[in-house]
């Protein structure tokens, strides 16, 4: 595969104790635009953490605590891919209400005026 922009290729071996066996620590490759002497190893992990980080607080966690994602029951590929779309798109609705910043009366607001989702559709189109 083509990477055009990829200055640096980053390779992180992870050790826990959480893992049952070697199979488990396969190595994380990371992918920079940045020049691979821009930062010490420890910025790069640092960096590495913040994001992945950042990810979690900001997307699974909502998606998982506030959304139950994690307890989907459903194998079907494109329903699956069809609810996650869905909760992307109420994370990304979510974060233009001016006046909720709490989800779950987000999704409560919506649930009882049917007319707001609508709003919030045609707004954006």
């Amino acid at each position: 595969m083509d990477f055009p922009h990829v200055e640096t290729v980053i390779r992180v071996r992870r050790d826990s104790t959480a893992f049952k066996d070697d199979k488990d620590r396969l190595p994380g490759h990371y992918l920079s635009s940045a020049p691979a002497d821009n930062m010490s190893p420890e910025q790069w992990l640092e960096r590495i953490r913040g994001h992945w980080g950042g990810i979690e607080i900001r997307n699974h966690w909502r998606k998982d605590a506030c959304l139950l994602e994690d307890k989907t029951r459903s194998r079907n590929p494109n329903t699956v891919a069809a609810m996650a779309m869905l909760r992307n798109c109420l994370l990304f609705f979510l974060s233009d209400d001016k006046h909720t910043s709490n989800i779950n009366a987000f999704t409560e607001d919506i649930a009882a005026n049917s007319d707001k989702a609508f709003d919030m559709v045609m707004r954006r189109s």
